[in-house]
């Protein structure tokens, strides 16, 4: 990147951030700000390669908030250490593009913005599962060719979803917000594997089918099964949101693929790895009936060939959290680890809830630090 690729917010601050791209909103800037730093932002919308990044950290840097699209390891974490670096902020929920280890290795504390995606992604979720299931963007295309000459009987015929089984794999935070919208908007019976039961999800959705039972209509289950395919062989649509890790890389693959309903939705908000790609292009092929609905892809920003051109698969471009809200919230938590570490402060110790940074007095901590024991950092009291 050029020098001109670069724009200084408050020149007179004693500490230098770096923040590799543009953020959504005001408030993260005004917490640098008041935290007396000198903030450098990235301007170009190209991905910065880890040289680019290193160059920018230079001889002198406080800290860092960088972009899931970048790979934090060695190289850079040693640059920031070097640089008298104190604080890195992911500016995203997920972390795996981030060597905690590394960082932790050097002392510095790594932060995240979990807590303000969790519903934006489940609605997003939920998007993809409609206009997949209605066969949206193919109906789309067909009126913006000009095809339409009247209504037809079977034009475009999809799924009703009402009373069908929604399978959810990774029943976390996202994944147990999109079971409860699936559950009260459309009536579906929930199926659900992760290695740790949700009570509260289970509980939840019991409650609302007594609720529905009183009402003289008929009630709705959530079970957890026992595995991955377990879910796959009975669920109408499978909606992805587990960690990435190793056991997680290709877990939708060719095999597992073949377990599902010829006619069923699969939908990934979570991240693109988790599903192998090549697989998948040729599962669609062969299978016209099943649609599949992707925010997330392997190689991001690419596509493996095939993918684009598949009629039955509806791709948008990882804008699971793009709300207004979502993503300056996520602004308002990066700046706040970085700027919470650098003024001393400690970690907030419920990740879960973030909302009060968003608030107008928010507490003297740093939101979300991943390795704050580790590091040393101390409990928010």
């Amino acid at each position: 990147m050029s020098t001109n690729d670069w724009r200084t917010h408050n020149e007179s601050g004693s500490k230098r951030v770096v923040v590799t791209k543009e953020l959504p909103g005001d408030r993260w800037l005004e917490i640098l700000t008041a935290a007396d730093c000198r903030v450098e932002i990235g301007t170009s919308t190209e991905i910065l390669s880890v040289e680019e990044i290193s160059d920018k950290i230079g001889d002198q840097c406080d800290g860092v908030i960088g972009q899931l699209t970048e790979k934090w390891g060695e190289e850079l974490f040693t640059a920031l250490k070097n640089a008298g670096g104190k604080a890195y902020s992911n500016y995203a929920v997920g972390y795996n593009n981030v060597d905690v280890g590394v960082a932790t290795k050097y002392g510095i504390p790594v932060g995240n913005t979990p807590g303000v995606l969790t519903d934006t992604t489940a609605e997003m979720a939920v998007s993809l599962t409609f206009s997949s299931a209605r066969r949206v963007v193919e109906a789309d295309a067909f009126m913006r060719a000009e095809k339409y000459h009247g209504w037809l009987p079977t034009l475009y015929l999809g799924e009703l979803m009402k009373g069908k089984t929604v399978g959810v794999i990774g029943a976390g935070r996202i994944g147990c917000a999109y079971a409860k919208m699936m559950v009260e908007g459309f009536k579906m019976n929930v199926v659900y594997f992760d290695p740790y039961p949700n009570e509260y999800m289970e509980n939840y959705i019991a409650a609302y089918g007594e609720f529905l039972k009183s009402q003289g209509d008929e009630p709705i289950t959530c079970r957890r099964l026992d595995s991955v395919e377990d879910v796959l062989r009975v669920a109408d649509v499978v909606s992805l949101h587990p960690l990435l890790d190793d056991t997680t890389f290709h877990l939708m693959n060719t095999e597992r693929l073949s377990l599902m309903k010829d006619n069923a939705i699969l939908i990934n908000a979570s991240r693109g790895p988790v599903i192998d790609e090549v697989a998948l292009v040729e599962h669609c092929k062969t299978h016209p009936d099943f649609k599949v609905g992707l925010d997330v892809f392997e190689d991001e920003p690419l596509m493996k060939p095939g993918l684009k051109e598949l009629p039955n698969v509806v791709i948008v471009p990882h804008i699971a959290s793009a709300t207004i809200w979502t993503r300056s919230g996520m602004a308002t938590l990066a700046a706040s680890n970085v700027a919470g570490v650098l003024n001393g402060y400690s970690a907030w110790q419920d990740p879960d809830d973030v909302l009060p940074f968003l608030g107008d007095n928010p507490p003297q901590a740093a939101p979300s630090i991943v390795n704050a024991s580790e590091v040393g950092l101390s409990a928010y009291a």
